[in-house]
Order: C-alpha cells, then sequence, then structure tokens
C-alpha cells in the first residue's frame, strides 16, 4: 500500500522529526511504501508532490500546527497529532489502511473516499489530545 504523510510541530526541530521516522520505520516494518513531508520553522523537507498524493491510498497528518488538507481531496485522510505518530504510528498507518478499506486496488472508488472523511473514522485522532489530561481537567480535580 502507497502512504503519504505530513508531520509539523510549531518548532519542527525534534518531534516532527521523530514522528517522520517512525512512520517511516513502522510502514516498513509492515510492508508499506511512504513518503514524509515533514514542517516546521525551517520550512518544509520532503515535499510531497502532487504525483505522491495522487498515488497514494491513503494520507496521514500528524501534525499540531494547521496543515491545508486541501491537497488531499480524493484520498482518505487520517488526522492525528505529532504525540499520536510518535506513541502509535502503527495505530496511525492502521487506521489509514482501514480507511482505504485495505485494498490498494479499490482506492480509486469514490465510495471508499467518502466513508473514510465520514467524522467516525477520525473521531480517535483529533486535535489536542485527550481531554482528560487538559489543564482545566488537572485543575477541577486538583480543587474538588
Amino acid at each position: 500500500m502507497k502512504l503519504v504523510a505530513v508531520t509539523s510541530c510549531p518548532t519542527g526541530i525534534a518531534h516532527s522529526q521523530m514522528a517522520a521516522e517512525n512512520l517511516e520505520q513502522t510502514a516498513e516494518d509492515k510492508g508499506h511504501d511512504i513518503k514524509v513531508e515533514v514542517q516546521g520553522a525551517m520550512g518544509a523537507e520532503n515535499e510531497l508532490s502532487d504525483s505522491d498524493i495522487a498515488a497514494a491510498d491513503a494520507a496521514i497528518i500528524a501534525a499540531d500546527t494547521a496543515v491545508s488538507q486541501d491537497r488531499f481531496n480524493g484520498v482518505p485522510l487520517i488526522d492525528g497529532t505529532v504525540k499520536d505518530a510518535v506513541n502509535d504510528a502503527e495505530g496511525m498507518i492502521a487506521d489509514a489502511i482501514s480507511a482505504a478499506d485495505g485494498d490498494a486496488s479499490d482506492s480509486g472508488s469514490d465510495v471508499d473516499r467518502s466513508e473514510s472523511t465520514s467524522p467516525e473514522s477520525n473521531q480517535q485522532r483529533r486535535r489536542g489530545g485527550d481531554r482528560s489530561k487538559s489543564l482545566v481537567a488537572r485543575l477541577k480535580r486538583l480543587f474538588s
């Protein structure tokens, strides 16, 4: 299966690089091809071309900053944080494969693509992480 990914954090020095390496290594171990673009304060490295995106069966965005998703139109998209890619690259890749229905030969059908962009498929990969671990939640527990 061919995958593309974008990792991005505000500084782009360490975490986005770690996320990219983890996605690349995990995809390779699972027998998938992946190309990862790293975005940070110094710009983009290993930029994805339009042909890379068009040939992809699924796309992964692991970002703590805003990443334009317009160029991924028509490709099943998994959205998560850099922390997701660092800690659970295998889960993100599995989600991307299931979003593409696990079969690269079916990746061109519009039915599969519309199902993959439903809110239910991105429910666990929402931006901001676990709300129970937020500062406000911790303060509520502290003062209750």
